[in-house]
């Protein structure tokens, strides 16, 4: 299940998040670049 956050984010990298939307093969919006982004870091945690 899936709950709603919210978040403060510098305005360049929501500039960058925007220019990454734009290839919508790779992102279906904000939130899944955002899950992805936070698995890959939780990944290169371990």
């Amino acid at each position: 299940m899936k709950k709603p956050i919210s978040a403060t984010i510098d305005e360049q990298l929501i500039s960058w998040i925007g220019k990454e939307l734009n290839d919508t093969r790779k992102y279906r919006n904000k939130s899944h670049l955002i899950e992805v982004a936070i698995e890959l870091l939780k990944a290169n945690k371990k």
